[in-house]
């Protein structure tokens, strides 16, 4: 075998045994990276294949990861269990292997970065934190419960190894890291710097000394449509390292615009003892060791995306988390994920860059209280074509595409894109999800002929939630069947008004099968308390299901799905006009439950507030949903408890733009807080964890701001 400065011959072939040796590891890590790199170009199964023919850790890891994929994507329990059983594989091995290299240092690689053996604890973290993922999206408790187990353990390892890596840099680049902090104590040393430095700046609390052997590895026994593949791994092992920096730039070129721009101005504000990297290129100033590469990325990926998650959870989660001693960053998390995208040619970085566009443009972008910096649109769009030129094959980019055409209102644009784009996934999970993006497109174009039949496609397509899709479609028909009685067309009404019925007759049947963490998925919780209460008023009115629902049921939707955030004008007008039918009823009857009139008074708030009709949209929250009584709300027959608190979100929203985001004036941002300060405080509601990943990030944003 080859070996000079990190460069591996491409004729070096795997050893047939079971446990690696030391000359072993590197030509493993390049076929193992090599094959995976093809899990991000859609072929999967290609991907599994290949990796089948490796017995390595690092082979193993890949292979549980297309399973993970396949399991996160597609939410169908056979798949989980078959992932789980490929984790625990891949756990073990990755666990033997390392246990072998702490107890005979000469059979492993040797890092002069990081501990003997890292790699594979590397591999074992990576497998327990999907191995959290799986569990918590089990129908288990008690497998949700293993998954938080796994979860912190997963966290005592990656703090481990980044501890190394900032022993190393400060010993060696203290020129490079003088930026950082040097007043605080140097007694104990966090993953960034000093103990106050690292909680500041990770966001997660280090485990107590009652947990030091978990944080020692002592516990591992636990666009180019026609380019094709690269056919061998094309990552840091063979590139030239002064064309690759951590940050993405071309070495003597950093003027010039690269794949990857500098960090956006929203990291600014985090601790200068998580920045020390930020000064050199790894490959090119530190190591340009293949293993010391996968190392960095790989924990770069892992502890960013660990932080990420934890900084997103609802208030309440968050509490019970703090409890577990887990504490999220989501500047650092966001950090160490674009350090890893400079990476994007190996399964690590590619991944983080998955992970980095899906955040943003299907989290940040439909939130409505964030930074301008929090979406760097630039930069994820130059990010989004590196990655479709290394992966041309893969619909995930071009769902990434359609979503950030969405997130600029450009609604038409990105349905034409879901459904007219010719290239298809031969994962079943893959174009499930383009198809559910493709019918929440619709639902907010109110294109309402088109949304109902794609929903209904969604149940031959994906098991997760089926009674929701028909739940939706029937919706979507009553939106049809209203139009048709507006315009005194008596067949086409009896046509919409059947399909409706037929549809959300079969809701019931199908809602309610699927779990997590053991209860039941709080939307299909919504729907059927929904149904409940239309065939109650049904009954009581001795009319027809149809007739007897209330507001819109698909304004309903589009507002929790964050559709308002992606509509212009003209979108928003026809949910006005869906509306006006719910209002023009209430107007005929004073007997209309006052749960409903708070339902009808939030969406057309919400309207009015996206149409920056400001006065308009307080106005009528002030008069016609604070003057409830919280009480007398849950006291409705199958009551909607959410209007109430989702008013105080919606008038917080209001506040900030009001306030003129950020820069605004303090006083009127210190009552956006106080606003966000009441749904906090909120008792349990329906969906109020969707409401909740709003608030959270809101009052990060409030926070950033000194607010």
């Amino acid at each position: 075998m080859k070996r000079m400065g990190g460069w591996l011959s491409s004729k070096t072939t795997l050893p047939a045994t079971k446990s690696l040796t030391a000359l072993d590891e590197p030509a493993a890590l390049q076929d193992a990276l090599k094959s995976a790199a093809l899990i991000m170009n859609d072929e999967n199964e290609r991907a599994e294949n290949e990796l089948s023919k490796g017995t390595s850790p690092f082979h193993k890891l890949g292979r549980a990861t297309t399973f993970f994929l396949r399991a996160t994507l597609g939410f169908e329990k056979e798949m989980m269990e078959q992932t789980s059983a490929c984790l625990s594989e891949a756990e073990e091995s990755a666990s033997e292997h390392h246990r072998r290299a702490t107890r005979d240092p000469t059979t492993a690689h040797q890092s002069k970065i990081y501990p003997t053996g890292s790699e594979y604890a590397l591999c074992q973290a990576e497998t327990q934190l999907m191995s959290a993922v799986i569990g918590v999206l089990n129908e288990s408790l008690t497998e949700s419960l293993r998954g938080f187990y796994k979860l912190r353990r997963a966290f005592a390892t990656l703090h481990t190894i980044v501890e190394a890596e900032n022993r190393y840099l400060d010993k060696h680049f203290s020129s490079a890291s003088s930026s950082r902090t040097s007043t605080a104590t140097e007694k104990s040393k966090g993953p960034y710097g000093s103990e106050e430095a690292s909680a500041a700046s990770s966001g997660v609390m280090t485990p107590t000394s009652a947990d030091d052997e978990d944080i020692e590895f002592k516990d591992a026994e636990e666009g180019l449509a026609d380019q094709p593949t690269p056919g061998q791994y094309q990552g840091h092992l063979d590139l030239p390292v002064e064309n690759l920096s951590i940050n993405g730039s071309t070495k003597g070129d950093l003027d010039s615009k690269s794949s990857v721009e500098e960090p956006p101005p929203y990291a600014a504000g985090i601790s200068r003892a998580a920045s020390k990297m930020d000064n050199l290129n790894f490959t090119a100033d530190v190591s340009n060791d293949p293993i010391d590469v996968y190392i960095h990325s790989g924990v770069s990926l892992c502890y960013g995306l660990l932080q990420l998650i934890l900084s997103m959870v609802p208030p309440a989660f968050s509490r019970i988390l703090s409890i577990l001693s887990f504490r999220g960053d989501r500047e650092n998390g966001l950090r160490l994920l674009w350090r890893a995208t400079a990476f994007k040619d190996n399964i690590n970085g590619a991944l983080a860059s998955a992970i980095t566009l899906g955040f943003h443009n299907a989290a940040v972008a439909l939130c409505d209280i964030h930074s301008r910096e929090s979406y760097p649109k630039d930069r994820l769009r130059v990010l989004l074509q590196d990655t479709k030129k290394l992966y041309p094959k893969s619909v995930m980019w071009l769902l990434e595409d359609a979503r950030m055409a969405m997130g600029s209102r450009d609604l038409e644009k990105g349905a034409d894109i879901l459904i007219n784009n010719p290239l298809k996934s031969p994962l079943k999970q893959v174009e499930a999800l383009r198809l559910f993006e493709t019918c929440t497109a619709l639902m907010c174009l109110h294109r309402y002929e088109e949304c109902a039949t794609s929903f209904i496609k969604c149940v031959d397509m994906n098991s997760w939630s089926p009674g929701l899709y028909l739940y939706i479609a029937g919706s979507c028909h009553v939106e049809l069947y209203r139009q048709a009685v507006l315009k005194d067309d008596a067949t086409r009404a009896e046509t919409h008004k059947k399909k409706a019925t037929e549809l959300l007759g079969k809701v019931t049947s199908y809602a309610g099968k699927k779990k997590l963490m053991a209860r039941q998925l709080p939307l299909d919780v919504f729907i059927v308390r929904k149904l409940t209460k239309w065939t109650a008023r049904s009954k009581a009115a001795n009319t027809d299901l149809v007739d007897a629902i209330g507001v819109s049921p698909v304004e309903e939707m589009i507002y929790f799905w964050s559709g308002f955030r992606r509509m212009r004008p003209e979108h928003v007008e026809l949910s006005l006009n869906s509306l006006a039918w719910s209002e023009s009823q209430h107007q005929k009857s004073d007997s209309e439950p006052i749960d409903e009139r708070a339902i009808l008074a939030v969406l057309k708030a919400t309207c009015l507030r996206t149409l920056n009709r400001l006065p308009e949209a307080q106005t009528t929250l002030q008069e016609q949903v604070y003057c409830y009584d919280w009480h007398a709300l849950k006291a409705c027959p199958h009551a909607d408890n959410w209007p109430l608190p989702v008013a105080h979100y919606e008038h917080a929203v209001c506040l900030w733009q009001e306030a003129g985001g950020q820069d605004g004036e303090r006083e009127v941002l210190r009552k956006c807080s106080e606003e966000l300060g009441k749904v906090e405080k909120w008792e349990s509601f329906d969906l109020d964890a969707r409401i909740g990943l709003k608030v959270t990030t809101a009052r990060e944003t409030l926070r950033r701001v000194g607010v």
